[in-house]
C-alpha cells in the first residue's frame, strides 16, 4: 500500500541510554535491533520484529542530553514537501525545534512543536519504497497499531492537522467529562489513522500504541522491569485492551493487544 502527504511512515525512540532502551524493548515488544550505518559518529538502530521494519532508536549525543534532551517516542508524519509543511505549521503557530535538514539516502525531514506543544517530525523519505512502520491495513505484532493525539486545543488542533496534511474527522465517541474521542483518517485510506482527545490539564503529546500478543504479560514485563504503569490495561470498543506506562528511562509508552486468560 502506497504512502500518501500525510501518513505516519515511521517511529522513533529518542533515548539518553540507548543499550538499557534496546535491552528493555527487545523483551517488551521482541524487536531485534540492527545498526543503521547512518556515520558521522550518530547512534542509530532499526527495529523489527517480523517482516517489515517498525522504527527506530536513536542514540542522544551528550550535547543534547546536557541541554536537557529526555527519553521520548516521536512519530514522523510523510509530507510531499518539508519546507513548504513547515511553513504551513509555523503559519498556523507551531514552532520549528529542528529546521528542515537532508541526510543522504534517508531523505528530508524536520522537527517541530505543533500550536498546541505536541513534537511531531515531518518527513520526505529518500526512497519511493513505502514504510511499512503504521500497521493500517493488518494487524502486527510489534507495529503501531494507534496513533493517539492528547492536545489541549483539540478543535484548534483538528484544524491544523485537516489544513497541512488533509486529515479529517470520521467519527466521534462521547467520553463524558473528558470529551470526545475524535477518529481521524488521512482521506486517501479507508481505515482510521487514528484520535485525538482533550489532554485536560497535561501537556500536549502523541502516544503510539504498539502491539503485543498479551497485554497482561506486557504489563507485568514493564513492572518487573523497572517501568511504571500509568493506564489500564484497560478495555476498547471491539474487545482488545490498552496500556499506557513510563519506561525505565522516563518515556512514555502504550500498548495495544488481546487478553489470553
Amino acid at each position: 500500500m502506497p504512502n500518501h502527504h500525510g501518513d505516519f511512515i515511521w517511529y522513533e525512540l529518542m533515548s539518553r541510554e540507548p543499550d538499557a532502551s534496546q535491552a528493555f524493548y527487545a523483551g517488551l515488544l521482541g524487536w531485534s535491533f540492527e545498526p543503521a550505518g547512518s556515520g558521522g559518529g550518530m547512534d542509530y538502530r532499526i527495529f523489527s520484529r517480523v517482516g517489515p521494519q517498525a522504527g527506530g532508536l536513536f542514540g542522544l549525543p551528550a550535547e543534547a542530553c546536557e541541554a536537557g534532551a529526555q527519553t521520548m517516542w516521536a512519530g514522523y508524519i510523510g509530507v510531499d514537501d518539508v519546507d513548504a509543511s513547515t511553513r504551513d505549521m509555523v503559519r498556523h503557530g507551531g514552532r520549528v525545534i529542528m529546521e528542515p535538514v537532508t541526510m543522504e539516502g534517508v531523505g528530508r525531514m524536520a522537527l517541530l512543536h505543533d500550536p498546541q506543544g505536541a513534537p511531531i517530525y515531518l518527513m520526505h523519505g529518500a526512497s519511493d519504497e513505502a514504510s511499512q512502520a503504521f500497521a493500517q491495513d493488518a494487524p502486527r505484532e510489534g507495529h503501531c497499531a494507534w496513533n493517539e493525539l492528547r492536545t489541549t486545543d483539540p478543535g484548534a488542533a483538528l484544524e491544523v492537522y485537516a489544513d497541512c496534511f488533509g486529515w479529517e474527522k470520521a467519527d466521534s465517541m462521547d467520553m463524558g467529562p473528558a470529551g470526545s474521542y475524535d477518529m481521524l483518517r488521512n482521506p486517501p485510506h479507508a481505515s482510521f489513522l487514528g484520535a485525538m482527545m482533550s489532554s485536560g490539564d497535561m501537556p500536549s503529546q502523541w502516544l503510539f500504541y504498539f502491539r503485543v500478543a498479551d497485554i497482561d504479560k506486557a504489563a507485568a514485563y514493564i513492572v518487573a522491569n523497572g517501568g511504571e504503569m500509568l493506564m489500564g490495561p484497560q478495555v476498547i470498543p471491539g474487545g482488545e485492551f490498552i496500556l499506557n506506562a513510563r519506561d525505565p528511562q522516563g518515556a512514555v509508552l502504550a500498548l495495544i493487544g488481546k487478553r489470553t486468560s
